[in-house]
């Protein structure tokens, strides 16, 4: 695969600098049942990379010494790691909110039967693909058959009350199928809920629309056909500054599979880790930090906030047109 890194690195991306952290994205592994052609995390059911139990209290631990707010549980399919039931179960102990991005199919593999269930008895919201309302377009990016078993999980998490007037949340996630940005997010979830609704009855609360950045795998491919300097010029063309406010990186670790911290999940991608070769303040005292990679263990009694992020030219795809986050468009 074409590696993007070295293209993305020297950038005219303003400086932007930490805020409070409320969120801790973690990667719990990269093993997952699918193949898609938008994943930014090359993750696929050959990958054994799997957060260990150990790393997972380490998490918690970080959750129990900062004020964490939501805890967003990603991967591969987060599911596949064999220690998500505890830990979303520690997480929801502590009050705290836990999403769980599902890519819908692994509610339908055998062994994951019991997990919609699960979810719903943990009242954990769910974020899951579907990059797109129409069959063909599913089929092209995740692969044959993966349609229509998701919108078989999509009817499962409906029935335990998913999407419907009740407190269990069920947002979908719309990726483009290809080297353009995504259309209005509002207008977009409108015709989603339409074509859900009158071809299957599915009921969903909010539609997330996400740029695909010009990395790992999508970003091999755009090298791979000759598209990416078209699409990095795509995503400047339509900088918005209005959206710098409202970047998830400002309020969100991410944190690997091994447990290493990254601005967002992106850079994670990059391997441009946080805290690289900056100072840190503990209790008033400043400590060196020349390392490669920091570990969220050795945050625990550290403030981040206020230090400069890592940033590169894919950083445009977050601020282009509507913005872009794990949590949808940013206006």
């Amino acid at each position: 695969m074409l590696d993007t890194k070295p293209l993305l690195i020297d950038t005219d991306f303003p400086e932007i600098r930490r805020g409070i952290t409320h969120t801790l994205q973690v990667n719990l592994g990269y093993l997952c049942n699918l193949s898609c052609t938008h994943c930014h995390v090359n993750a696929g059911p050959t990958r054994t990379e799997l957060m260990s139990k150990e790393t997972i209290d380490e998490v918690l631990a970080y959750i129990d010494t900062h004020s964490i707010r939501t805890l967003d549980l990603t991967g591969g399919a987060p599911e596949m790691n064999p220690h998500f039931t505890y830990m979303v179960g520690e997480a929801r102990k502590r009050g705290v909110s836990v999403i769980d991005r599902c890519n819908l199919t692994i509610l339908q593999e055998p062994g994951y039967e019991a997990m919609a269930d699960f979810l719903a008895e943990h009242q954990v919201t769910i974020v899951a693909s579907l990059p797109c309302y129409a069959e063909q377009n599913v089929s092209e990016q995740r692969g044959k058959g993966v349609y229509q078993e998701s919108i078989d999980a999509l009817k499962k998490l409906n029935a335990l009350g998913y999407g419907k007037e009740s407190s269990l949340v069920l947002d979908l996630v719309y990726n483009p199928n290809g080297a353009f940005l995504p259309p209005n997010q509002q207008e977009l979830e409108r015709e989603y809920k339409t074509r859900l609704f009158d071809e299957h009855d599915i009921e969903f609360n909010q539609l997330l629309t996400i740029t695909n950045m010009p990395i790992s795998r999508f970003g091999g491919m755009l090298l791979a056909k000759g598209q990416f300097n078209d699409y990095i010029q795509l995503l400047k063309d339509n900088f918005s500054d209005s959206n710098l406010s409202s970047l998830m990186c400002k309020s969100l670790i991410s944190v690997d599979w091994q447990g290493y911290v990254y601005d967002c999940d992106f850079n994670q991608m990059l391997e441009m880790p946080l805290l690289k070769k900056v100072a840190l303040q503990s209790d008033n005292t400043t400590i060196a930090s020349d390392k490669k990679l920091t570990h969220l263990s050795e945050l625990l009694t550290v403030s981040i906030q206020g230090q400069s992020i890592d940033i590169g030219e894919h950083c445009y795809g977050c601020t282009a047109g509507q913005g872009s986050s794990c949590g949808g468009a940013l206006d």
